[in-house]
C-alpha cells in the first residue's frame, strides 16, 4: 500500500463533497487527510522551494481537484496561507501540527529501524501507516527507546532534536567535487524501490562520494572504487555537503 493510500480511501467520501464554512479556525481540528498535506507541505518547504499545489499532487499522487479541495479546507482553518502567486505556506497553528505529524513519523523511522530491524527501505512506510494511531504516552516511550537519535534513518532531522543543515543537493554540486551524503529527501519514501537502490548501491548518510563528469544520460558518482550512474530524479532526492577537491 503506498503511503497515504489508507488516510486517502477512509476520506474519498468527503473529498468529493464541497468545503463547509467553519465557525472559526480554531475550533476546526485536520483530519487525517488534511494532516497528510500539512505533512507534505512541511517537507516541501524543506526544499527553500515555493511550495504550489501542482507539487502536492505529484507527491500525493492525486488529481489537481482534490488538492484544491484540501488546499481550501486547510485555508478555511487557518493552518496555511497563500500568496498572490499562489505559493502555500505553513501558518503558526499549521506549522506546529505538521512538525507533530514529521516528530512521530521520524520517531517512529528510528525506532523501527534500530529496534525492530524494519528494513532500511520499508521503515518509511510502515511509520505513515502507524502515526496517526500511536498516542502521546506511546510517542514518548518510543522516544525514550531511540535515546538521543538527532535523525531519522535518512539522515532527516527530527523536530526538538535535529537542527535542519545547510545541505545541497547531489545535482549541484559541480563535476569532481567532493560530496558527502547527509539525508535523502522525503520524497523518496513513496517508492521504496528508489530507497532499496540507494541502500543497494550504499549511498546512504555519511557516505562520502566524488561527483564525476556527467554522462549523456543521467549523473555519474564515484564511491571508493565503484562507479556509481543515477537517474538525474533518484540524484534530486540525495542532499549532502561538498568541497573542491585537494589541489
Amino acid at each position: 500500500m503506498r503511503p497515504y493510500e489508507l488516510t486517502l480511501r477512509m476520506e474519498m467520501a468527503s473529498l468529493l463533497a464541497p468545503p463547509t464554512p467553519l465557525r472559526s479556525a480554531g475550533d476546526a481540528q485536520p483530519t487525517l487527510v488534511e494532516r497528510s498535506y500539512l505533512e507534505v507541505i512541511y517537507y516541501l518547504a524543506a526544499r527553500r522551494e515555493p511550495v504550489i499545489a501542482a507539487q502536492l499532487a505529484r507527491w500525493i499522487r492525486v488529481r489537481p481537484p482534490t488538492v484544491t479541495n484540501i488546499v481550501q479546507r486547510l485555508e478555511q482553518k487557518g493552518l496555511i496561507q497563500r500568496d498572490a502567486m499562489g505559493s502555500i505556506s505553513l501558518t503558526k497553528g499549521g506549522a506546529a501540527i505538521a512538525e507533530e505529524v514529521v516528530r512521530r513519523h521520524r520517531l517512529l523511522e528510528r525506532f523501527l529501524y534500530d529496534t525492530l530491524n524494519i528494513p532500511w527501505h520499508e521503515v518509511h512506510r510502515e511509520a505513515t501507516v502507524l502515526e496517526p494511531a500511536i498516542s502521546s504516552a506511546l510517542e514518548e516511550r518510543i522516544a525514550a527507546l531511540v535515546g538521543d537519535a538527532a535523525t531519522c534513518p535518512h539522515g532527516n532531522p527530527i523536530p526538538g532534536r535535529g537542527a535542519i543543515n545547510e545541505d545541497v543537493r547531489l545535482v549541484a554540486a559541480p563535476p569532481g567535487a567532493w560530496f558527502v551524503i547527509t539525508r535523502i529527501d522525503e520524497e523518496a519514501g513513496e517508492d521504496s524501490c528508489t530507497l532499496q537502490l540507494l541502500w543497494a548501491r550504499g549511498l546512504v548518510p555519511g557516505t562520502p562520494l566524488v561527483r564525476l563528469p556527467d554522462p549523456r544520460d543521467g549523473l555519474a558518482v564515484r564511491r571508493a572504487d565503484r562507479r556509481v550512474l543515477l537517474s538525474r530524479r533518484v540524484a534530486g532526492l540525495i542532499w549532502g555537503t561538498w568541497t573542491e577537491p585537494a589541489a
